[in-house]
């Protein structure tokens, strides 16, 4: 009979391990698929912002010679992350193309200019930096007239740092709301076990050895939660990329692996940090209390 009882009670206990485990897991992967959006959102306003083109008129009277050395000076240039210099020739054949007949034939002669698509690097996407590379090179010769859309990039930067505040300002609820649920899981694990706590202190046991075992699997349910929904964010990754295989783009394998190594210690400290506050509760709580 004894032993049917510890059995049973054994069984119990796994249980509510077991269901601790998924509990947590379930609430790393939010906080993961919200890592993972962070993560793009980071990649995206980059990705947008350095698809913003600058375009430079070409003198007309320029030779050939300081046309290319000028595209290296842009090129060496910190804030400029790619040029494309497209002479009049190739502007034509394109427009060409596009309008699915020889204008040039028509008119008599190429209207069109050379002239250089110039993409910035995401830091320097803005007005301000624009501005001062626009005064920098249109000093050259080479340059008759350097165009950009300033209202686009002005609108471009307001409507991505209103985006990142609403994803911060919920990243940090849902960070909130997740500590908390975990808390709550683990309250309910350690409940279980208060007698068994009350016990070891009846008989002598320090809060600290007491404690030890509690945190040592805290910090194991932590670890194996993490990895499980690691497990998953993976497997809808992949799932991702076979479904929308452009996603490629916005990647950034160093900083996923940021995100999973996020998860492990977030999964560790916020089960360590629950478990030894509920621990503590019911090591100060009287004997009479516990069957509250």
């Amino acid at each position: 009979m004894e032993e049917f009882e510890v059995s049973d009670a054994s069984k119990k206990t796994k249980t509510v391990y077991i269901s601790t485990i998924i509990s947590i897991a379930l609430v790393l992967l939010m906080l993961g698929l919200l890592g993972l959006v962070l993560v793009h959102a980071k990649n995206l306003s980059n990705y947008v912002k350095e698809n913003i083109v600058l375009n430079i008129i070409v003198d007309e009277g320029a030779k050939e010679a300081d046309v290319l050395a000028f595209q290296k000076e842009l090129n060496a240039n910190p804030a400029v992350k790619q040029t494309q210099y497209v002479n009049k020739e190739l502007a034509a054949r394109n427009l060409t193309q596009d309008l699915g007949e020889d204008f040039v034939n028509f008119l008599g002669y190429n209207p069109l200019t050379s002239t250089f698509d110039v993409y910035l690097k995401a830091e320097f996407a803005n007005n301000k930096s624009i501005d001062a590379l626009k005064a920098s090179i249109s000093k050259n010769p080479v340059v008759k007239e350097v165009v950009y859309q300033s209202s686009l990039i002005d609108m471009v930067n307001k409507n991505i740092s209103t985006i990142g505040l609403i994803i911060l300002a919920f990243a940090a609820l849902l960070l909130i709301i997740s500590i908390a649920l975990i808390n709550n899981t683990i309250r309910l694990a350690i409940y279980s076990q208060r007698f068994l706590i009350k016990s070891m202190q009846l008989v002598g046991a320090t809060k600290n050895f007491i404690r030890r075992p509690f945190l040592l699997f805290a910090a194991l349910h932590g670890l194996i939660a993490a990895f499980i929904a690691i497990i998953i964010l993976l497997a809808t990754l992949i799932y991702a990329r076979k479904e929308v295989p452009e996603i490629i783009i916005l990647n950034n394998y160093q900083e996923f692996g940021f995100v999973f190594i996020g998860l492990l210690i977030v999964g560790i400290f916020i089960t360590g940090i629950s478990t030894w506050f509920a621990v503590s509760r019911y090591l100060r709580l009287k004997s009479y209390h516990l069957y509250r």
